[in-house]
């Protein structure tokens, strides 16, 4: 994403929303993807479909199925968890390359339905008893610049809200006749 307005546009709407609004949209987005697949075959979840260019959809991204993006999202929720609980606490966390460490297997199996819920469960629990999110140090994020932990915890709900879209294209090509 090299837009700059657009970039702006992403960090000012994330320093203008609370905490509490952004645990609201995580748990929002979660409930968005359970109510998204809860009527899909595994052989539907498990389809590959072209989806056109979207925002947040790499190339690389575009054809994947629907459980592909969703270990997709647990491999960012992990990463995302671990990022804020080093600004938080000090704790340093894992690195990744947000390129190619994010990429999800070629067959991501049904168990990965739940390892995302899970994930998104974990992270809101650990994050709950850090006392202050907004003041913490920084670290970059690949295409938005220096996060703080709230910047980061904005960005966990924003980012399943981008591939959630994906997903919901793919759920309408799947159940075009």
């Amino acid at each position: 994403m090299s837009n700059p307005l657009v970039k702006f546009a992403i960090r000012s709407k994330f320093h203008l929303t609370s905490r509490d609004q952004a645990s609201t949209v995580i748990r929002r987005e979660a409930s968005a993807y359970q109510q998204l697949i809860a009527d899909l075959s595994p052989l539907q979840l498990a389809q590959p479909v072209r989806v056109p260019k979207m925002l947040g959809v790499d190339e690389d991204m575009r054809d994947w199925s629907i459980l592909a993006i969703l270990e997709h999202n647990l491999i960012v929720n992990r990463s995302i968890a671990g990022l804020v609980r080093e600004l938080a606490t000090g704790e340093p966390a894992k690195r990744i390359n947000p390129k190619t460490d994010v990429m999800p297997s070629a067959q991501p199996g049904m168990g990965v339905i739940a390892e995302h819920q899970a994930s998104v469960d974990a992270y809101l629990s650990q994050v709950t008893p850090y006392p202050e999110l907004r003041k913490t140090a920084t670290l970059p994020h690949p295409l938005f610049g220096k996060f703080t932990a709230h910047l980061w915890h904005c960005m966990f709900g924003f980012h399943l809200g981008l591939h959630r879209k994906q997903a919901e294209a793919i759920r309408a090509q799947l159940l075009t006749p």
